[in-house]
């Protein structure tokens, strides 16, 4: 997700329900930490989510914003997403423990973005393999020092404490299977859409699907990528056989692939209102002033982020 504004509302112990599957025992996994109490739901046989709070990225919320994941296999267990602060992964890795015992063999980064990969450092301390897209360490290295200072302002120096920018060192340049005993994850390489360093984590054996950031259900979409691409690609990842998806922001979990109808639809008008604009003349400050405005009443977080995106699409799209 952009990092100027970043988002989820902490819940504190979840509903036992699960949109798209049956109605499973949830907050199996619990740690405390400062001020976070995390929680981790069971949503299939096996596997594991712990939803973000629907706030910016602050102190209080100890980074705990985006959604994060958890497979549990015969022999070990692969993470999908770090969480937002070492706070929030050291807590992480403690409701794992109350899950299983078998050792975290991976963890996947989903793309970039700090409330996914700040907590990188922990799960490196207790030896994860860290796995990423091809592009995930050039990111890193281009906007790791930007992503350190900023967020020290944003956050303070007490919730950034031992935060590194932590690299994958498993690359996935296209496919990439995990085997984790009796159980083998399928990642896939997107290019770019939301931002060029997206991956996918596919579970066959419950029909689950780990989408990042490429899937927002309920709160806007934010574009650090490509609109065109994130479009392109929409039907090749609604193709993807699950039942339900863990998006990056928004329901733990949520049916499969109805969970992309929304987002589909405001990018399909996004781009039609900046075509619009394009060519009638409308200078870029007034364009994204109101481009994709008939979407407002569908999406959380409309006004902080809609201009933002509207602004991107203009550039690609005044080339296309």
């Amino acid at each position: 997700m952009s990092i100027d504004r970043l988002r989820r509302r902490l819940v504190s112990g979840f509903a036992c329900t699960a949109a798209g599957a049956a109605l499973l025992p949830c907050c199996l996994g619990r740690a405390a930490a400062g001020n976070l109490r995390f929680s981790l739901r069971q949503i299939a046989d096996g596997v594991f989510a712990f939803q973000g709070t629907d706030e910016l990225m602050t102190a209080a919320n100890d980074g705990a914003i985006c959604n994060l994941g958890v497979v549990v296999g015969a022999d070990a267990v692969a993470v999908i997403d770090s969480g937002g602060s070492l706070i929030e992964a050291h807590a992480f890795i403690a409701a794992i423990g109350e899950i299983t015992a078998k050792p975290v063999r991976f963890l996947v980064n989903t793309h970039m973005h700090p409330d996914h990969i700040f907590g990188n450092a922990a799960f490196r301390g207790i030896g994860a393999t860290i796995v990423g897209h091809r592009n995930l360490p050039r990111a890193l290295e281009a906007r790791g020092a930007f992503y350190l200072h900023n967020y020290r302002e944003q956050v303070g120096e007490a919730l950034m404490e031992g935060v590194e920018i932590v690299p994958p060192t498993l690359l996935v340049d296209d496919r990439l299977r995990l085997d984790l005993g009796g159980r083998v994850l399928e990642l896939q390489a997107w290019k770019a859409a939301h931002t060029d360093n997206d991956l996918t984590v596919f579970d066959p054996a419950t029909s689950t699907l780990f989408a990042g950031d490429l899937v927002f259900v309920g709160t806007l979409p934010t574009l650090d990528g490509s609109l065109l691409g994130w479009l392109r690609q929409m039907d090749a990842l609604a193709a993807i056989g699950a039942a339900r998806v863990v998006p990056g922001h928004g329901p733990v979990a949520a049916d499969w692939p109805q969970a992309l109808s929304g987002e589909r639809r405001y990018f399909e008008v996004l781009a039609r209102d900046i075509r619009k604009a394009i060519a009638d003349g409308t200078p870029l400050r007034e364009a994204v002033k109101t481009a994709g405005g008939g979407e407002r009443d569908n999406w959380q977080l409309f006004d902080d982020y809609n201009e933002r995106n509207a602004t991107a699409a203009f550039a690609e799209l005044e080339w296309e």
